[in-house]
């Protein structure tokens, strides 16, 4: 019998209505993604202006908020290939073995002598030694500091190239533990990339490693390259550490194992730093914005225990004594320690406004990237170019959709009408699933919209004309709509889970763009069953039953 129950009625109605509910934002694009961006910034500075506030009421809020992507062939965006500066890691990983080296070797102080660093490349440790009859025992104490290097291709070697040469010791990494340090480094800075892009409300950026030290990155709906520059090159790189004096040259020529930072409270005044840190940013568990006792806004961080304990042991021994909070490389305050502190959390605060302190936030939560990127290329696609690329895909949709109702009408008359109604439908429930599970659009992606409108409609043919073959066997016109359907199904199934298992294979083996016409048409495929199976025959259905013909034509 030609009938479908009240509850699959109201089951089939109600996924129709969801899918216009949470396809209705992408209508209203601009004010929807304003309000999201706005409920975001006041969320994670919470800080709230005029401007924020109008932008976040401009949609309500108890309707349904999720869009769309555009990609950055739609929206336009900033285009930057990195280069990693990898021999930097080699220096701090360096500079980070002198003070537990110089400790080891002073309690030998009665055999070895005396010891000094000495001027060295980059990437170099060098040591003076007292007595250079004793180097031997000063090398053995340097490979203790040296460990095993744990890939494949580093087996067997250590992590430290140890040397003599007359009284000087010379000590660098080893050429695997620079292989292995080199793709750690490339490896934490694509996450750290990552983190800062996303927590700033970008979407759906694109960040990958090219070649050995190289990173791509295209970030849709940033303005320009110099803005994402901006967020990207800043190293954030924050560290602790003993000031030795102050100077007003900054051409003063630092000691070894020194470092003269610019201060950013007194312009002119320049800091003599330890190059060791007392601890680092790495020590760093969360950093929030707030306001200091003045009202101020400031960075309120906390340290893990490791930080905490070695902080609380500084500041305990060295009351009285200033010490900084740099940087990178310019000291933002040096107070002086009034007591030890060993609750392992603090503030920063200083010359900065609200906006700067909840960006400098955000740069301390994502971590410091561990080496500086140069920019090699960088390019911006401008939003006219991305309105072009959206214009063009406007028409082409548009077109294929009209002329494919046009076409579906023509042949089928009146059931023609209920596939394109269900067509209709199947766009929004298509818009609906790419926005809740927040996909990215690029042209390819509306290359696969356009393949799936041809795809559902093909689905409705092959049961319109199941129902001619039925009504020419003469039987009435409920008998033949039912085993239309219901010969039509094993037919509509098997051709899209063929076209779903490509989809799948270019979404595993595909990247980039690949990815985004597997998703489009694989939501595609899903959607057209649903529509060809159940909306149209519960259109066909309903129709039917108000109508009762004693004969139809399809």
């Amino acid at each position: 019998m030609l009938q479908i129950d009240r509850w699959k009625r109201i089951l089939i109605l109600g996924i129709c209505l969801l899918g216009l509910l949470y396809a209705m934002p992408n209508a209203f694009y601009t004010r929807v993604e304003a309000h999201n961006d706005a409920n975001a910034r006041i969320e994670a500075t919470g800080v709230t202006t005029p401007e924020l506030q109008a932008a976040a009421e401009g949609w309500p809020n108890w309707l349904p908020s999720s869009l769309v992507n555009l990609g950055l062939d739609l929206r336009g965006g900033a285009h930057l290939l990195a280069e990693v500066q990898v021999e930097q890691v080699y220096k701090s990983r360096v500079d980070a073995l002198w003070p537990e080296l110089r400790r080891a070797l002073a309690a030998e102080r009665e055999t070895v002598g005396a010891i000094r660093r000495v001027e060295a490349p980059e990437g170099v440790l060098a040591i003076e030694i007292g007595n250079p009859d004793q180097m031997a025992r000063a090398l053995d104490i340097a490979r203790g500091f040296s460990t095993p290097v744990t890939t494949l291709t580093g087996a067997g070697q250590q992590s430290l190239a140890i040397a003599s040469d007359g009284a000087v010791m010379r000590i660098q990494l080893s050429d695997a533990e620079k292989a292995m340090t080199d793709d750690r480094t490339i490896q934490q800075s694509l996450e750290i990339i990552r983190r800062r892009v996303d927590e700033v409300g970008t979407r759906e950026p694109t960040i990958m490693r090219q070649g050995e030290d190289r990173i791509l990155i295209q970030v849709p709906g940033i303005g320009s390259a110099d803005e994402l520059k901006a967020l990207i090159g800043t190293t954030a790189q924050l560290t602790f550490n003993p000031v030795l004096g102050s100077t007003s040259d900054p051409e003063a020529a630092p000691g070894v194992g020194q470092i003269i930072a610019p201060s950013l409270d007194n312009p002119g005044l320049f800091y003599i730093l330890e190059d060791s840190p007392v601890v680092t940013g790495d020590d760093l568990v969360d950093a929030m914005p707030g306001t200091d006792e003045n009202g101020q806004p400031s960075v309120n961080f906390r340290f893990n225990p490791t930080g905490a304990r070695a902080f609380g042991a500084y500041t305990s021994a060295n009351i009285g004594q200033p010490f900084a909070i740099v940087l990178d490389n310019e000291v933002i305050s040096a107070p002086v320690i009034r007591s030890a502190i060993t609750t392992g959390s603090g503030q920063i605060s200083g010359s900065m406004n609200f906006e700067q302190a909840s960006q400098l936030a955000i740069l301390l939560r994502a971590g410091a990237l561990p080496a500086e990127l140069t920019f090699l290329e960088e390019r911006t696609i401008g939003p006219e170019l991305g309105q072009d690329s959206i214009d063009a895909g406007k028409v082409a949709a548009t077109v294929g959709f009209l002329a494919v109702i046009v076409l579906v009408i023509m042949s089928y008359g009146i059931f023609g009408v209920f596939a394109s109604v269900a067509l209709a439908v199947n766009m929004a429930i298509l818009f609906a699933l790419l926005s809740v599970i927040g996909a990215t659009l690029t042209l390819p992606g509306i290359a696969g919209i356009v393949l799936t409108i041809g795809m559902a409609v093909d689905a409705n043919v092959l049961v319109f004309e199941r129902i001619r073959e039925e009504l020419r066997t003469a039987k009435g016109p409920a008998r033949a709509i039912e085993l239309g359907y219901e010969k039509a199904m094993s037919a509509i199934v098997d051709a899209n889970i063929t076209t779903l298992i490509v989809a799948a294979i270019l979404f595993v083996l595909g990247s980039g763009p690949v990815k985004g016409f597997a998703v489009t048409l694989s939501l595609g495929i899903i959607t057209s069953v649903f529509t060809a199976l159940f909306v149209t025959r519960l259109l066909t259905i309903m129709w039917f039953e108000r109508a009762r013909p004693k004969t139809i034509e399809v």
